[in-house]
């Protein structure tokens, strides 16, 4: 596995527009979570929708993030999370 991030490694979802097939969800963009573990490595499926795989995989990871920092105007318990699985290419160190 080639993963550039560990568990417990605090990341950032890049906030950037991305046209067609995107696995990564609009409300988690821009935001920071801890990585919680290493899901494997993966054919990306945002090529793959196109026909297209150049052999390389990516890792995936499961992104823990605390609901309030998420949604805006949270009024649950404020330790409650949410769970996100996001490919590599998507997560930069939590400074940017």
């Amino acid at each position: 596995m080639s993963a550039r991030f560990e568990p417990g490694n605090r990341v950032r979802v890049a906030a950037r527009d991305h046209f067609g097939h995107v696995r990564t969800p609009r409300y988690i963009r821009g935001k920071r979570g801890t990585v919680e573990r290493i899901c494997g490595d993966f054919r990306n499926p945002e090529e793959l929708a196109y026909g297209r795989w150049d052999g390389d995989t990516v890792a995936l990871y499961r992104v823990r993030f605390l609901q309030r920092e998420v949604w805006d105007g949270y009024a649950g318990d404020s330790a409650d999370t949410i769970d996100v699985e996001l490919y590599e290419h998507w997560l930069e160190t939590e400074e940017g």
